[in-house]
């Protein structure tokens, strides 16, 4: 099996496609806490296309750097100690984009973002997507294709996490998932019939 080629280009594509649903979910000049905010690239358009007043946070000071040089307010550290400074429902919405599959206690982060913000928004690669199934069957190492762009060595995430793992999780939680976004391998298309096994990314929409 051939190894795919992953352009900066493609990679863009995949930006946008997130970034344009998360917008559509987020009510304008409303109050964003964008939590593993990477260099501000989420922020900054929605500041541009929704007006919000938007908050980052990462552990990554190079890419809090990056936000303050965008103007994007940022702040460097833990999430978690971050937002036990605001009171219930501070934050209109709270985002994780990308961010999910790296956190060390995923659990209690989210039951904390559900408290301080009205909703939350979880963006993930979906872990159970075929192609990732196939790759581990066939060849017996980490998958990578279209979905996972990265070798081990150099990859995220920690905890991979499938959309049906994730359902059940809030299911069990009792957090009600009011929309979501499935999208195909291709980050483009939306997926209809069995997302588990044929979506490569998903959205979700939570509250309580």
């Amino acid at each position: 099996m051939s190894t795919p080629t992953h352009t900066p280009k493609k990679q863009a594509v995949k930006r946008t496609v997130d970034m344009q649903i998360i917008g559509d979910w987020v009510e304008p000049r409303s109050r964003v806490l964008d939590l593993g905010c990477g260099r501000g690239i989420l922020l900054e358009y929605l500041a541009h296309s929704r007006e919000v007043f938007g908050i980052g946070v990462d552990l990554d000071f190079a890419k809090v750097a990056a936000c303050v040089h965008r103007g994007i307010t940022a702040h460097q550290g833990d999430m978690m100690d971050f937002m036990r400074y605001f009171p219930d429902g501070f934050f209109d919405r709270v985002i994780f984009s990308r961010t999910l599959e790296e956190l060390q206690n995923p659990d209690a982060i989210i039951q904390e973002a559900l408290r301080v913000g009205r909703t939350v928004a979880v963006g993930f690669v979906n872990h159970g997507y075929w192609k990732n199934r196939l790759d581990v069957l066939l060849n017996g190492k980490k998958p990578r294709n279209e979905v996972y762009t990265s070798l081990w060595h150099e990859s995220r995430p920690a905890n991979p996490v499938s959309i049906a793992d994730f359902e059940l999780f809030c299911a069990t939680r009792q957090i009600r998932i009011t929309r979501r976004s499935l999208l195909r391998g291709d980050w483009k298309r939306p997926c209809r019939v069995l997302p588990n096994l044929r979506a490569g990314y998903a959205l979700f929409d939570l509250t309580r």
